[in-house]
């Protein structure tokens, strides 16, 4: 295998991964403290790390192009394919709205600073979510060379803010611990999405051909990468602002603002918003583009090959811009919905998959990404006892979420 395929399925993965979810990290984080976030975003990612394993482990059984959806097909019949599909839906609708709440509220502040020009906070969600979806309505090849330039720019950024903030970190808002017991659960939902890589996997296990090697190295380096930047990350906004004040930034702009506010350098407002702007910007075009895609599919072989792109456009944007003009400090609130449907797709239907795959196939004699002649089976170190702590752990994310929606625990943001 060569090398630089597996080193272009790392940065797949994790730039799959690290999106406007990081931005949402200290907003999340601010009542908790530090050490208790570092805590909670490492045993998230040994969550999320496994159960991409087991994905790993289940593509053995099924051709190297296999889908999600060819996967539950093949273990969990229709039912499961069902479940897959619905999850995969309010997800993406959930992202959407996340990045249409954030963008818009981003995007007057950024008309306001470039060109002078005031708008409201409908206008410009209206104006913001009208613009990604020209580009996304045009094709998806426009998508492609517009999300290189942004994401090439996005790094840039992201160095940058990392460089000017890194020196002003004060170590004793570092040590400081969580406000509220209540806030650390509350926490977790949100934290969990940014973690989510899995919709990627297969379009890598069929990069890489099956090579169960590679793909061990590309999930593991690939998701390790975004957890040492988001650690970066919440040193320098937690260590940065004091507990007290950051407690009180529900919204980016605020977020932004006192961030750049702590340093004595008249661009780095600029140079935050940017990347702010890019890291939802890039987040948004990816996520919206397999919306309209799937939903264009979807309606293509139940309306007939001659459906345009324009009803699956609207039904793409339409709902979520709906949500962020009802709700336009719901960034945080949709990210928390978004990690229930992220549950069912990262952790419960891999868990029953490979149930149904190690009680059904012969492990002497697997079917390796559709080739019979491999002597090396894949299997992910944990027996069912390890399995049903996966799922607990699922449970309590989505428990967590539901304690949220019904005001028992204090929500973010």
């Amino acid at each position: 295998m060569h090398k630089s395929k597996i080193f272009g399925s790392t940065l797949i993965i994790a730039g799959t991964t690290i999106g406007a979810g990081m931005l949402a990290l200290p907003l999340a984080s601010a009542g908790i403290g530090f050490s208790t976030a570092l805590v909670i975003m490492l045993v998230l990612w040994a969550l999320m790390t496994y159960t991409a394993l087991l994905m790993l482990e289940l593509h053995q059984h099924a051709p190297a192009n296999a889908t999600l959806h060819t996967l539950t097909k093949q273990f969990l019949g229709n039912k499961g394919q069902w479940v897959a599909g619905f999850a995969m839906l309010f997800l993406f609708y959930a992202l959407c709205a996340a990045y249409i709440a954030g963008g818009g509220s981003q995007f007057s502040e950024r008309m306001s600073q470039i060109a002078g020009i005031r708008l409201t906070e409908t206008e410009s969600t209206v104006i913001f979510t009208l613009i990604v979806c020209l580009v996304v309505t045009i094709g998806t090849k426009t998508v492609d060379h517009f999300n290189r330039l942004l994401f090439l720019a996005k790094v840039i950024a992201m160095v940058t803010v990392l460089f000017f903030l890194t020196p002003n970190v004060t170590e004793s808002y570092l040590l400081d611990m969580p406000l509220k017991q209540g806030l650390v659960i509350a926490a977790i939902p949100v934290i969990f999405t940014s973690f989510g890589f899995h919709g990627s996997i297969p379009a890598i296990v069929n990069y890489l051909d099956g090579d169960t090697r590679a793909l061990k190295k590309a999930i593991i380096f690939g998701s390790a990468i975004p957890l040492i930047i988001y650690i970066f990350w919440q040193v320098v906004t937690l260590g940065v602002i004091s507990q007290e004040e950051l407690s009180h930034h529900h919204r980016l702009n605020a977020l932004i603002n006192a961030l750049s506010s702590k340093v004595h350098f008249s661009q780095l407002n600029q140079i935050i918003g940017v990347f702010a702007d890019l890291a939802l910007l890039t987040s948004f075009l990816g996520v919206s583009l397999g919306l309209f895609e799937f939903l264009g599919d979807t309606l293509k072989k139940r309306m007939g090959s001659q459906q345009n792109r324009i009803f699956p456009a609207v039904i793409t944007f339409l709902p979520p811009m709906c949500f962020a003009l009802f709700y336009p400090q719901g960034f945080i609130m949709a990210l928390g919905y978004a990690a229930i449907a992220l549950t069912v797709l990262a952790i419960f239907l891999p868990v029953a998959m490979i149930h149904k795959a190690r009680q059904t196939t012969n492990s002497d004699n697997p079917v390796l990404s559709g080739k019979t002649n491999s002597t090396e089976v894949y299997r992910v170190k944990g027996g069912k006892s390890v399995l049903n702590l996966v799922t607990l752990a699922g449970l309590m994310i989505i428990f967590a979420q539901c304690l949220i929606t019904f005001k028992i625990l204090p929500a973010l943001g």
